[in-house]
C-alpha cells in the first residue's frame, strides 16, 4: 500500500506538467495529421477527407522544393560555423585572462536580443546606399550593391545573422562542459609532454562530445524553425531565394488561408526533424565519451 501510495503521489505531481504537455503539443501535433488528410473549410463549405491529396499537390509545388532547398543550404550553412565558433569562443573565455567577464557578456548578448530586433539592426547593415556595409564598402571604392534584393545573396545574408544570434548561444553550453573537465587531465597532459593541441585534440574535444551532441540537435532544430528574420528581413524574396520551410507554412496557412495544406507542410517538417535528431543520435552515440 505504500509503495501504490509513492506511485500515485508521483503521478499527482506530475499531472499538471502531463496536462501542459498533452494541450500544447500532442492535441496540436494530432490534430495537424488529421487536418493535413482533409480539405481546408470554405465559408458554409465543410472540411472534407481527401486522402494525400495536399501531399500530392506538395510534390508537384516549386515553392516548396524551392524552401526545402534554401533551408538545407541554410542549416548546413549555419550549423557547422556556429558549433566552430561556439566552441573557439568558449576556449577562449575559459581561459584565465583579462576581462573575460565582459568578453563573455559581449559573446552572450546577441543571443537575449528578441528575433524581431536582431533582424531590424541587420536589416540596416544590409541596407543599400546608407547600410554600415554598403558605406565600408564605399571607403575601398566598392560598387554599391543589394544585398538583400539579389538571389545571390539574400540566403548568404540571413545566414550571417542566424550565425551572429546562435553561437553565443551555444558557446554557454560549452563553456559549461569545458568547466565540468577535471584541470588533472591538463596537468598530466603536460607532465607526459602532450602538446596544447594534442591535448584538446585527443582529451577535450572527445569529453565535449555529449555537449556537442545536445548543440548539434539543437542547431539543426533551430535552422528548421527561422521566419522572424526571414520576415523582417526578406519576406522570402527575392523570387523565394530566400524562403524557408517555416516562412513558407506561415503564408500558406495565414496569408492564403489554406490551413490543410500548411498542416501537411507541417508533419513533412515534424517526420523530417524527428529523423534528422533520430540519425544524429545513433551515429553521435558510439562517438560520445560520457565521463
Amino acid at each position: 500500500m505504500r509503495r501504490l501510495d509513492v506511485h500515485v503521489h508521483g503521478w499527482l505531481l506530475l499531472l499538471p506538467a502531463l496536462a501542459f504537455l498533452a494541450l500544447f503539443t500532442h492535441y496540436p501535433a494530432v490534430a495537424t495529421l488529421i487536418d493535413s488528410f482533409r480539405s481546408t473549410p470554405r465559408g458554409s463549405r465543410p472540411a472534407r477527407f481527401v486522402g494525400v491529396d495536399n501531399y500530392a499537390v506538395m510534390l508537384d509545388d516549386p515553392v516548396f522544393w524551392q524552401s526545402a532547398w534554401n533551408n538545407l543550404l541554410f542549416a548546413v550553412g549555419t550549423i557547422p560555423i556556429s558549433i566552430v565558433l561556439a566552441i573557439v569562443m568558449a576556449l577562449w573565455v575559459n581561459d584565465r585572462l583579462a576581462g573575460r567577464a565582459w568578453l563573455r557578456i559581449a559573446f552572450f548578448t546577441p543571443t537575449i536580443l528578441p528575433m524581431i530586433a536582431v533582424a531590424n539592426i541587420w536589416l540596416f547593415f544590409f541596407t543599400p546606399q546608407y547600410g554600415l556595409l554598403e558605406q565600408v564598402a564605399g571607403l575601398f571604392g566598392l560598387p554599391s550593391h543589394n544585398w538583400l534584393g539579389s538571389r545571390d545573396t539574400a540566403l548568404a545574408c540571413i545566414i550571417v545573422v542566424a550565425i551572429w544570434k546562435e553561437a553565443g548561444f551555444f558557446m554557454i553550453f560549452y563553456l559549461a562542459a569545458l568547466q565540468q573537465i577535471p584541470p588533472t587531465l591538463a596537468e598530466a597532459a603536460a607532465l607526459e609532454g602532450a602538446s596544447r593541441g594534442y591535448y584538446l585534440r585527443r582529451i577535450v574535444l572527445p569529453l565535449l562530445m555529449p555537449t556537442t551532441m545536445f548543440v548539434l540537435i539543437n542547431a539543426v532544430i533551430n535552422s528548421f524553425r527561422l521566419v522572424d528574420h526571414v520576415i523582417v528581413m526578406t519576406r522570402g524574396g527575392p523570387d523565394n531565394a530566400s524562403s524557408l520551410l517555416l516562412f513558407y507554412i506561415y503564408e500558406v496557412g495565414f496569408k492564403f488561408w489554406d490551413t490543410s495544406y500548411a498542416a501537411a507542410l507541417t508533419m513533412v517538417l515534424l517526420v523530417f526533424l524527428a529523423l534528422m535528431a533520430i540519425g544524429q543520435y545513433v551515429f553521435l552515440e558510439r562517438r560520445t565519451h560520457y565521463q
